[in-house]
């Protein structure tokens, strides 16, 4: 646990008492404050009573009097599309709010560093796609090359849940665009930003409000180093912004296809290889072609995020190529569930929007794509290019019909559940055919989670082989 620093013999309110919010308030206790918690639900009260914490309900008179600042869980609305009423009950009390991860930030360093040969970093990955795989496979590299690292998130353990880290230790974070708007403190030593795509708009009020918030990451504290995939315009500009001059080093561009002008720091994917160039010379270049676990134009593009990461961290390509090959993928994301009959399963549940769904295409051919869920803002615009590899789509979800009139001219069949999408495509699938599960919407109309779908994907599948 990570002890919360500042508010000794202070009242801080905890709203919201789900993984994240329990945590926060138990480093709180740990580092002297009064935790007060309080969640809309009584199954969080209770947790919470059970753990020996004093509830108090934000919106009774006076609740904030005594209060010196609310922390709030990333899935409660702060700004858009309304503050929730307890978050608003706070700004008029003139009372601060911040979240996890602001805490952990003001909270990491300790004196103890000082006595410390090489002070602990910390990594913090955003984006829209690629930031679970590119974090999970962040930390695979650096354990893998012996040096103590924790990942901790939007991905495995909650930030104020993880040990202190000791010297030479590497915290490696994944944070949503929910994390990073609130924190007040962001102050990574490296920070990685993988691209953008519409998501989340009516918590961000838009696209502006939600690389708003991404941009937070960047521009609080300034990372030492910076690794910016610059392949859309919103990358570009982070680049733009934080180097002091076309080779600044600090910057570490990625693109994919090609290899920019820029003299500085470059990786680039192409064709399956990954290049490092410095100052226009090529220093280093990797085979990702025949890497199990990062299939697809998309995992290139992670890796190279990773590779960046790894090398200002001071570790030799070579290391970095070995730990790739080990490296097994996240579930849900690209995941090779089985091979049947010389037709694969892949499970990518996490494609709940139309850019990683266009990802996961774009990593097969001859795909029997099962698709459908809670459609996003923005409809399936961006698909059609990678669905020319979509043999037939079978779609999924309370809304499967209209769904599929969305898939304009490829030929589909409305299944509804998973059950029937996987048996229609098993049946009509060939050999050497891949039936990919990337459903390019939310889950929530069926599932209560990406997760609980891939499952049921997995089970599904794995019914076939009896």
């Amino acid at each position: 646990m990570i002890p919360v620093l500042g508010f000794e013999g202070a009242k801080v309110l905890v709203l919201g008492l789900g993984r994240s919010g329990l945590a926060a308030a138990r480093a709180l206790r740990a580092g002297g404050a009064e935790a007060l918690c309080w969640d809309d639900g009584e199954v969080g009260r209770a947790r919470a009573e059970d753990e020996g914490f004093a509830l108090r309900d934000p919106m009774t008179g006076g609740a904030f009097a005594d209060v010196a600042c609310l922390v709030t869980s990333p899935g409660i609305a702060h700004l858009y599309p309304a503050p929730h009423r307890a978050i608003a009950a706070a700004y008029a009390a003139g009372v601060p709010v911040d979240n996890d991860v602001g805490l952990f930030f003001r909270s990491l360093a300790t004196p103890e560093w000082d006595r410390m040969e090489s002070p602990p970093k910390v990594v913090a990955v955003t984006g829209s796609n690629g930031k679970s795989t590119t974090s999970a496979l962040i930390a695979h590299v650096l354990g893998a090359a012996g040096m103590e690292c924790q990942l901790a998130g939007n991905i495995g353990r909650g930030v104020l849940d993880i040990d202190p880290p000791g010297d030479g230790g590497v915290v490696v974070l994944e944070l949503s665009s929910y994390q990073t708007e609130l924190a007040r403190a962001l102050t990574p030593d490296i920070a990685v930003f993988t691209n953008l795509s519409p998501d989340h708009l009516d918590r961000h009020g838009g696209m502006g409000g939600y690389f708003a918030a991404k941009r937070r990451l960047f521009a609080e504290g300034g990372p030492e180093r910076a690794i910016l995939c610059v392949d859309e315009a919103e990358g570009a500009y982070l680049a733009g912004q934080m180097a002091e001059g076309p080779s600044d080093p600090r910057v570490i561009r990625v693109r994919s296809g090609k290899i920019g002008d820029a003299p500085g720091w470059e990786l680039s994917t192409r064709k399956g290889w990954l290049s490092e160039v410095r100052k226009g010379r090529q220093v280093a270049a990797l085979d990702l072609r025949e890497v199990p676990g990062l299939p697809g134009a998309h995992n290139h593009q992670n890796a190279a995020c990773a590779y960046g990461v790894a090398r200002a961290l001071g570790l030799a390509p070579r290391v970095i190529e070995e730990a790739f090959q080990s490296f097994e993928g996240l579930p849900h994301r690209s995941q090779r569930v089985a091979e049947i009959g010389g037709v694969a399963f892949v499970n990518d549940s996490k494609a709940t929007n139309v850019d990683a769904a266009a990802k996961a295409l774009g990593a097969f051919k001859r795909i029997r794509w099962i698709c459908g869920g809670l459609e996003k803002d923005g409809g399936l615009d961006g698909l059609w290019e990678a669905a020319n590899s979509v043999t037939k789509a079978y779609v999924i979800g309370r809304e499967a019909e209209a769904f599929a009139l969305h898939l304009g001219d490829i030929p589909s069949e409305v299944c509804g559940d998973m059950a029937s999408a996987v048996a229609r495509a098993a049946a009509e699938a060939e050999p050497g055919e891949t039936v990919l599960l990337a459903p390019a919407a939310a889950s929530f109309d069926q599932y209560d989670s990406f997760e609980a779908r891939g499952a049921d994907f997995i089970a599904q599948v794995e019914a076939l082989t009896r």
